[in-house]
């Protein structure tokens, strides 16, 4: 079920038009193999193991002779891994980008040599790189509204007169760091019960986030809201808050994005409030979104995902799924 859920979301949101493939974009040959290049971004966390295992899950079902490489978490090494994707004659590209600017080049590179590329999951500078010119597509969830709805939710679910409110951010320049980021901010402070005292990365790691919420919490004792920007951070500033003798869940509101396994086990143990769906399994609807191009079918420049969101009232529902 959750390796379908992306695909089946996809579908219902994405126009199926049968035109050409868009002007000036690498035509792809229908055939019955691929060769396909996977360039992740790190493997350092559930969430990013996951959306790896989705594309060696799907690559025999779809014809791929799959090479998949891990940048370890730096931009210049996810570059040079393109780089040699290319020189192995890869026909399609899937690439998260580790963040928006400094995987300009790759794209680029990737469109020269006659490679038709798909940005998954995270995307590019807008203002560098378009869908449609210079890639094909962004098959990935709204991270503004991703944001905005944890703070919508915070806004009803918050009992307190003041909220004060530590933000752990992810990974400095990255689309979801950045949109997540804008779409909880410009919400939450809609209301004026509500105050960001501090807003630091922490890399979407769980281990800093622990270390970031550690020296945050020196700083500003009275905290009583974390948002932070992936699970994996929120679960980190948990076991913070917990050594500093604060109670997650009593105290202490923890929202969140991702929906991973540790994180509705934290919603049912009571210790997080939220967390809104971004699911890895990216594996079926990179088959199908590049199928579609094949058969030249104009691909829309968003094939956007839909996300659920897991609260205290649903968590236990779909904890099975999760990973």
């Amino acid at each position: 079920m959750k390796r379908t859920l992306l695909l089946a979301t996809a579908i219902a949101l994405g126009a199926m038009t049968s035109m050409a493939a868009a002007a000036g974009l690498p035509p792809l040959e229908e055939k019955e193999r691929y060769k396909v290049g996977f360039s992740q971004m790190e493997s350092n966390n559930p969430w990013r193991i996951a959306e790896t295992k989705s594309f060696h899950d799907t690559a025999e079902s779809c014809g791929w002779d799959l090479i998949a490489t891990d940048a370890a978490g730096s931009a210049a090494k996810q570059v040079a891994d393109v780089d040699s994707m290319i020189a192995q004659g890869i026909d399609v590209l899937f690439l998260p980008p580790r963040e928006e600017k400094p995987l300009i080049p790759a794209v680029k590179k990737a469109k020269a040599a006659g490679i038709p590329t798909f940005l998954v999951d995270r995307s590019v500078d807008p203002n560098a790189a378009k869908a449609g010119e210079d890639y094909v597509s962004f098959l990935g969830s709204d991270f503004i509204d991703q944001g905005k709805r944890v703070a919508e939710w915070t806004i009803e679910n918050f009992k307190g007169d003041k909220g004060v409110i530590v933000e752990l951010e992810g990974t400095t320049g990255s689309s979801p760091a950045n949109d997540r980021k804008k779409g909880f901010d410009d919400r939450i402070l809609q209301d004026e019960r509500f105050e960001i005292v501090a807003s630091q990365t922490g890399d979407f790691a769980r281990d800093l986030g622990r270390q970031v919420m550690e020296t945050l919490l020196q700083a500003h004792p009275d905290v009583n809201i974390v948002y932070a920007h992936n699970d994996e951070m929120a679960i980190g500033a948990i076991q913070a808050l917990e050594l500093a003798g604060r109670k997650p869940g009593e105290d202490v509101l923890v929202v969140s994005i991702d929906g991973t396994r540790d994180a509705l086990q934290a919603i049912i143990d009571g210790k997080m409030g939220v967390t809104v769906e971004s699911s890895p399994f990216f594996g079926p609807l990179a088959c199908a979104t590049m199928k579609r191009y094949a058969a030249g079918e104009t691909i829309e420049p968003w094939v956007q995902v839909e996300d659920r969101i897991f609260t205290p009232e649903n968590a236990a529902d779909h904890i099975d799924e999760a990973y």
